[in-house]
């Protein structure tokens, strides 16, 4: 019986909790939070054993063999540390830590103590997406993947997260190297990093403040940003983040030497594009016929993992979870290799270095290559 923890009491938190719930083989032996009535709260309304306002005392009491950090990421990073120390394995929610180096440190301790880590990047996990990947390392695309495009958009509101994010000026998020950006795009991010083979990837980044945002006032959110990552061999990203472009996608397109794959996260669909054409008129009938098939059958497969209780919103951090969880017990790789974590890390640094125009935090003494055995 794995015996796990989570440390920060948040909204997310309450997900992590719910899906740990799903999976055979743990238990929650308690929550930690600086705020003690919100380890409380948690505590209450979940079947967890104990709730605690000190890290420490945590570690030392509950003995947990895992500890899930959902706290605000600036704090990721000692937490994480503190952890592993303490001879837990890890799951830190995204963005995994705010800069690169301190990525590369994490791991290299884990590495040291032979202890697992992975990051919150359970997007990559969902059903539309595990189906992807499985197309992709069949052959679908007819090699490696010659261009991606990546959407996550966001709906800035006036309630709940947005609206106490515009309203406060001393939000945390506002005290991120990339603000908002920050706290959002590394989902999108990462499925790119997924398939770049480059340590480090040329990226180009302009990010801006949309005229709406303007309009109310804001002179230091950023919420839109066009990114273009490329790579030695060729292989070619954009990555688009935006808080007003309609519809708000969350979609990750990729292109290979024959055909190409459209993944709709909103959707939960895969579409297959043909790479070749047919001759004459036909073209004009026969992709749109097959694109309506493919779109039949999605709906009816959603409908089916709905039947069967399968197509909850977080079903791919339940995945996820469980999927690192086996790979403790069971002493296996770990469901996100640990130099996806890095590349990603690697290149939000890259793009809040250019749309902030900081200079750049030094990076640890090591390579990837020796940080990620």
């Amino acid at each position: 019986m794995l015996k796990i923890a989570i440390v920060g009491c948040g909204k997310i938190a309450d997900d992590h909790a719910e899906q740990i719930q799903r999976i055979e083989g743990c238990e929650i032996v308690a929550v930690c939070d600086r705020e003690l009535l919100m380890a409380r709260q948690l505590y209450q309304r979940f079947p967890i054993k104990r709730y605690f306002d000190n890290l420490n005392e945590l570690l030392v009491q509950a003995k947990p063999d895992v500890a899930h950090i959902t706290t605000p990421p600036q704090s990721h990073f000692s937490i994480a540390k503190t952890c592993l120390e303490a001879g837990c394995h890890v799951y830190v929610e995204k963005p995994f830590t705010v800069y690169e180096h301190e990525a590369r440190e994490l791991l290299a301790i884990a590495n040291a103590a032979g202890l697992k880590v992975t990051a919150g990047h359970d997007d990559q996990f969902r059903h539309s997406a595990r189906l992807m990947r499985e197309l992709i390392q069949a052959g679908y695309l007819g090699g490696a993947p010659v261009h991606m495009e990546s959407y996550f958009c966001y709906e800035l509101g006036r309630g709940g997260f947005a609206g106490a994010l515009l309203n406060d000026k001393n939000y945390w998020v506002r005290k991120l190297p990339g603000g908002l950006l920050h706290n959002i795009i590394s989902h999108g991010v990462a499925r790119i990093a997924e398939h770049i083979t480059s340590e480090t990837p040329a990226v180009m980044a302009q990010g801006f403040i949309s005229p709406f945002l303007r309009s109310t006032g804001e002179t230091e959110l950023i919420d839109e940003l066009r990114v273009i990552i490329s790579e030695e061999k060729g292989t070619t990203a954009y990555f688009t983040f935006s808080s007003q472009m309609r519809p708000a996608l969350h979609q990750f397109r990729v292109y290979g030497l024959q055909n190409g794959l459209v993944l709709d996260q909103d959707q939960e669909t895969i579409v297959k594009l043909r790479g070749q054409r047919y001759v004459s008129y036909v073209e004009k009938f026969i992709p749109p016929v097959s694109l309506a098939k493919q779109d039949i059958s999605n709906a009816i497969t959603n409908v089916r993992r709905f039947l069967k209780r399968d197509f909850h919103m977080k079903s791919g951090m339940k995945y996820l979870i469980e999927s690192f969880y086996q790979s403790i017990v069971r002493d296996t790789p770990v469901p996100i290799p640990y130099r996806e974590i890095i590349l990603t890390a690697h290149i939000m640094d890259r793009i809040f270095t250019q749309v902030r125009g900081k200079s750049e935090p030094a990076l640890a003494p090591c390579s990837l290559e020796s940080t990620l055995r």
